[in-house]
């Protein structure tokens, strides 16, 4: 059972009315565009999308989409090419787009492979050109017959290292308490040819059973002297992990951050499933005014009223403390606020939110972008979706939103549904 934490509830509901929030529009200024989606005919492509923007040039962007979705844009976001990802590991979702500094692309995902076993594996498929052609993939080493998911990953600008974090299972979905997820982590030194042996740098694991005591959203930041940070979310709450040799050694012991009040398994009414799992970013940008900052965001759910509030902490002093966790949005009780994402702009440290938000008591959902320009001081917020759309909660609709932010160009993505058809959607949002 899941027990509410009612510190950080009563800090979220009176921290806000020290925040600035500026506007809020209830339809939708920025002109939304369709992103066609690739026919490979799985009923639910258009969910969980993850999205990049070129290094030099703002005009390209790519997205992926389950179940094998590869859409690009030459026009900063107009009109779009849309693909199926082909590899021999199989594709299988949960696509993470990722450019490094040399504009190459980073296309990961879960893998299907028929000469092993299910979900295996990592695959990585690099396209040195990102409307060209992907390799066949590559992927660290498998273990076994264990599951392997939920990955994400951060390329460092400088040095274009790639580090990964994911959950493996030893069995997914599996109530045998012998059974165990743990967080693991690898790095590729060659721009993804090759990977590091796999490494377990949770101490504390969770159980298999996809839930709120499972460990998993581990996902990897980067610190101001080169450090590598890992945040993820399980039954003993929001963790940190820190190595300050490039992944070489770890502390011994993750930390504790804060208590995931709700869990990350939260329930959203009219929504076939729904996670708070924390998004864990940093600014490295040198010559940012927040340059080194540690950004954590995630979803809340009160287990009094059910009501979800997206929040976010930060920390100035390389992860030794956090600001008490503050929410992104209005209060109001109105509103359920969830699947939110965010990203930093590394050319000024700008911070974009994205997420969504719906009545209480009724269908209509919108897609709300805020932003940040103070390191998370204060935030504005605005509805971008022109029109709401409701779900259906028979329709699975993935687990995450996702938004990038270059040079004042920011590109959020998100599946909308129309009476249970799934299409995949963006926002052109140029800011001066």
């Amino acid at each position: 059972m899941k027990t509410p934490n009612f510190s950080i509830t009563g800090f979220v509901k009176i921290l806000y009315l020290f925040f600035l929030f500026i506007g809020f529009s209830a339809c939708s200024q920025y002109q939304n565009v369709r992103i066609p989606l690739a026919n490979s005919g799985y009923t639910y492509s258009g969910c969980e999308p993850s999205i990049d923007i070129h290094p030099t040039n703002n005009n390209y962007i790519a997205v992926g989409s389950i179940l094998d979705g590869y859409h690009y844009s030459k026009d900063g976001g107009l009109n779009w090419t849309s693909k199926q990802l082909k590899s021999s590991f199989g594709v299988y979702g949960d696509p993470v787009l990722k450019f490094n500094s040399k504009g190459n692309l980073f296309y990961f995902h879960l893998a299907s492979y028929n000469k092993t076993s299910h979900l295996d594996r990592i695959v990585c498929q690099k396209a040195e050109v990102f409307d060209e052609k992907f390799n066949n993939g590559t992927a660290p080493r498998p273990n076994g017959t264990k599951v392997q998911d939920k990955h994400w990953m951060v390329i460092d600008p400088e040095t274009d290292v790639i580090y990964m974090t994911w959950t493996q299972f030893d069995a997914y979905d599996s109530a045998d308490p012998k059974d165990s997820s743990i967080i693991v982590f690898s790095k590729s030194l060659d721009d993804g040819e090759t990977w590091t042996t796999p490494s377990r740098i949770s101490r504390y694991g969770g159980d298999c059973l996809d839930g709120d005591n499972t460990v998993e959203g581990a996902m990897p930041a980067l610190g101001e002297n080169g450090e590598i940070y890992v945040a993820w979310s399980g039954p003993k709450g929001l963790m940190i992990n820190v190595s300050k040799d490039q992944g070489e050694t770890w502390l011994k012991e993750e930390k504790f951050l804060f208590d995931h009040e709700g869990g990350w398994n939260i329930e959203v009414d009219d929504f076939f499933r729904c996670n708070g799992l924390p998004v864990f970013l940093s600014d490295h940008n040198k010559s940012s005014p927040h340059y080194g900052k540690l950004y954590l965001n995630w979803t809340i759910q009160n287990m009094k009223t059910g009501q979800t509030s997206v929040v976010f902490s930060s920390s100035s002093d390389n992860g030794k403390s956090w600001s008490i966790p503050t929410t992104v949005h209005k209060q109001s009780d109105k509103y359920n606020h969830f699947l939110t994402w965010f990203t930093v702009d590394p050319s000024n440290g700008n911070i974009h939110f994205v997420y969504y938000r719906k009545g209480v008591d009724s269908k209509p959902t919108d897609v709300v972008w805020a932003q940040s320009m103070d390191g998370g001081n204060s935030f504005k917020e605005q509805v971008i979706s022109e029109k709401p759309f409701e779900p259906n909660p028979l329709v699975f609709f993935g687990d995450y939103l996702n938004i990038a932010a270059r040079d004042n160009v920011v590109r959020p993505v998100w599946p909308r549904m129309d009476k249970g058809h799934i299409s995949l959607w963006t926002a052109i949002i140029d800011l001066k």
